[in-house]
Order: structure tokens, then sequence, then C-alpha cells
């Protein structure tokens, strides 16, 4: 359904990360009869709310109402909602369409999509590659999971724009009915994430392989070279495969070398940018970088170009984000850090002694590796939420006898874990929020996790 005039459409799922809103707002733009339902309350949604206000919208909030959903014309679930549902089985069951936001802006975008996911690092890159992207042309667009949503822009976007999206399991598995994948789409790495809602590892690929699935011969794929996983799966890729590599020389693609970023492309090399001109912490990182490298120049960007985007790209709050420096103590910000290889990554990127504070929602992964990691190699761990008693023993059962073993410490809130951190640091040590679980046990989602995480720290007595 492409034609919203005067018809009943009813949204399930407000959020805080303005996906809804734009579609709320394009949807009253074609004269559609919006209703938005969402579990929690208009309190907890006031500022989605305040930033609809003024719009023809009728808000059922706190609860849902099932004739919402079986006497609509059409029913827009957010991704984060399951296909389970139900509200959902129900529409269905009554004859009522289903979409989404994501899969509308794929109809009806008329640019040429480059699609970025991955377990960990989508949003650094998509940003990065973005800001390649519009160093190269003013008509790039960059948008989807990463938030808000570029359907009120969609009428302005031509052919030929480029459109650079971050792209969730949770959105790629519903491009099945769209039957569209990006022109150049990126899987940067793959490591367990979302299995609460995915259920097993297979299924969470099956999810992400859907950024390929509808390609054609003139499509690109970019994945990582160093993944033996990934590196089995590209003779499915319906596109041609480019490759990006930390580790090793590729033909087609970009990879490491020494200090430089090398572009590789029929038979010959360049030099995109070195490591001195990547401002962000890490080696995943890097490998970021290598990636929009690979797919800015898919697209034909000039090495030039590539090179002086990368220098000025000022980083993503949340991600590895360095808040403060307080007696000789620097304070990280890593709160985007929702699964244990995204903590991992951040722990191998500080050559600080670490002090870590993680913790939080259980997304039903395994802590075995990051266990070891802090058993191994860190400080201190400052443990919060709803895991802090099955990561603490699983430090407990990595423990190696004889060594000495971080201090563990299970804190009531964020409050007490910084202010618990801050007195066991010494001068040199690094405190890192990176809590390798989600937030929603006791916030709204990563970001208010991660404000609140900077002002405690700005409030430590200097």
């Amino acid at each position: 359904m492409l034609d919203f005039q005067g018809k009943r459409v009813t949204i399930m799922g407000l959020g805080f990360f303005g996906g809804t809103i734009g579609l709320a707002r394009y949807l009253v733009s074609c004269g559609a009869r919006v209703t938005i339902t969402d579990l929690k309350s208009e309190a907890e949604l006031r500022d989605s709310v305040e930033a609809l206000s003024g719009l023809p919208v009728r808000f059922v909030l706190g609860r849902h109402e099932m004739r919402d959903f079986t006497d609509a014309d059409v029913v827009f679930a957010s991704p984060a909602v399951r296909e389970d549902s139900p509200y959902l089985v129900r529409a269905r069951a009554s004859g009522v369409p289903l979409a989404t936001e994501m899969n509308l802006f794929m109809r009806l975008c008329r640019g040429t999509i480059i699609g970025v996911t991955g377990s960990n690092g989508k949003t650094t890159t998509t940003s990065l590659l973005g800001a390649i992207m519009r160093a190269a042309t003013p008509r790039a667009w960059v948008g989807g999971n990463i938030g808000g949503s570029l359907l009120p822009a969609v009428e302005q976007i031509q052919a030929g724009d480029p459109v650079v999206l971050e792209l969730s399991s949770f959105q790629l598995e519903d491009l099945a009915e769209v039957g569209r994948s990006p022109h150049i789409a990126l899987l940067l790495n793959l490591s367990p994430n979302h299995l609460d809602r995915h259920g097993s590892m297979p299924r969470y690929l099956a999810a992400k392989w859907h950024i390929f699935a509808y390609q054609n011969s003139s499509d690109v794929a970019i994945l990582t070279a160093d993944d033996p996983t990934l590196q089995g799966l590209a003779s499915r890729v319906p596109g041609r495969a480019r490759w990006f590599s930390l580790e090793q020389r590729v033909s087609d693609g970009a990879y490491l070398e020494g200090d430089r970023l090398v572009i590789a492309r029929d038979g010959s090399v360049c030099e995109a940018c070195r490591l001195t001109d990547i401002p962000l912490l890490g080696l995943h990182n890097v490998a970021n970088v290598l990636a929009a490298v690979a797919a800015a120049d898919a697209w034909g960007v000039p090495p030039p170009v590539i090179r002086e985007a990368v220098r000025s790209f000022p980083g993503v709050e949340h991600r590895l984000e360095r808040v403060r420096e307080l007696g000789g103590v620097t304070f990280y910000n890593d709160s985007i850090a929702t699964s244990p290889a995204a903590t991992l990554a951040a722990l191998a990127a500080l050559p600080s002694p670490i002090l870590l504070i993680a913790g939080g929602y259980d997304k039903g992964l395994p802590f075995d590796a990051l266990a070891q990691r802090i058993a191994t190699g860190v400080q201190g761990v400052f443990l919060i939420g709803n895991t802090a008693p099955e990561i603490a023993r699983a430090i407990e059962a990595a423990r190696i006898p004889g060594r000495m073993a971080p201090t563990i410490a299970l804190c009531r809130d964020l409050r007490e874990a910084v202010q618990t951190a801050c007195c066991a640091a010494r001068p040199g040590d690094a405190v890192l929020l990176s809590p390798a679980c989600a937030s929603y046990d006791q916030f709204r989602n990563f970001v208010e996790r991660g404000l609140l995480f900077k002002r405690l720290v700005a409030e430590l007595p200097g």
C-alpha cells in the first residue's frame, strides 16, 4: 500500500530514536489517519510525543487496543516488535497488511542505496561513509537505524543520489517483502547478538544475509576477509564481492599494509590514508574505516577526498568517547557496547590499565570470552544491572590460580559504579563504561545510559 489518503494507519511502537516520528510525519502528509500506540506511558515517551505536537495524530499510550490492529487499513510495526506479537497475529488474521518504516522507504527511494550492517561498528561506519559521500557530493543522504527517518525527505531524493543506510538485523528481516537489497552492501562482522530475539546464530546470520539476498550482478557486496565464516559465504552473494582486511592483502577492496590503508582495484593499488589520519581509537575502528574506504571507492570517490573526510571525522557520541581527564584518570563512554564482542574491542583499544563498568539487560549472549579477558587484563570491574551476578560468576570461573585477579564490585546503579571506580582509580588508569549488555533494565536506551555516565563524570569533584 502506497496510497495513504484517508487510510486508517496504526503505528505500533513510538520509541525514542525518531524512526516513528519521521514515519508519522510522512503518513500525515499523505493524508492518513494515524494512530500511534505504545506500551510505555506518555510520561516515558514525553520527548517523542512533543516532537509530534501539532500533528493530527491519535496516541494510545500505556496500552494497546486490539481494535487499532484489526480495524486498520495497514499496521506499521517498529523493528523492535516481534513478529509473533499477539496484536500482529490478530492483524494478519483480520487481513490487515503489515509494513515497516524501512520497507516503505526502500519502496519509495529513488536514490542508490548503500547499506551497512554488522554486529558491531554499524553507526561509526555509516557516519564515516556518510561524511565521505557528502564530501564527494552535496546530494548524499544518511539515515536508517542510525536515528531518525529519511521518509519525510523521500520526495527530495533524486535518482542517482547516494543514500547511506545503517540497517539492523531487525530491519533486514523484513526486506523479503520488498525484494530489494542495497546497490552497495556492507557486512562488517558477525558475533553473537540479539539472540533473545533471533534464537540462534544461524537465524541471526540469515537476517543479516538479507542485505545481499536481492542484489544482482551489477551490485557490490563488501565483507571482511578476516572472518572465515563470512569468507566461506562469499560465493553465495549475487553481486561482485569486495573485501576489507586488517590482516592480509586483498585483490579487490581495501586493506592495512604497515601504517597505510590501501585500495586495491583492477590490478592496481593506491593509498587511501594512513593510520595517523584516523582520529578514532582501536584496531576495530581501523577495520570500520577500511570498510568505509572500500565502499566509497566502489562508488568512485577519489582517494584524496576519502583521506580528508577520514582526517576530519569527529567520531560518534557514546562510542569510545573520551569524556574527561581527572587527576590523571581518563574516563571513556562506550555505552553503545551492548554485546561482549563490542566490549572486547573497547578493551583492546585502550593501552591504559582499565577499570571497567559493565552489565545491564540480558540479551542471552555468552560472557565466557569477555570474562577471560577481564580476569587476565582488567584491574577492576564494577557491575550493574540484571547481568551483574552472571558476569561476576563468569569472571570467577575464569580466574587463573596464582595470578592477581581483578577486583569485582556489584553496584546498585551506575552512580555507585562511577563513584566506586573513581575511588579505586590511580593516575594513568582509564575508567571505561562499556557494558557488554543492553540498557533496558535500568534505562530507556544506551543514549540515556551514556548521557548519565557523562553527567556523573562531570560532577566528580576535581
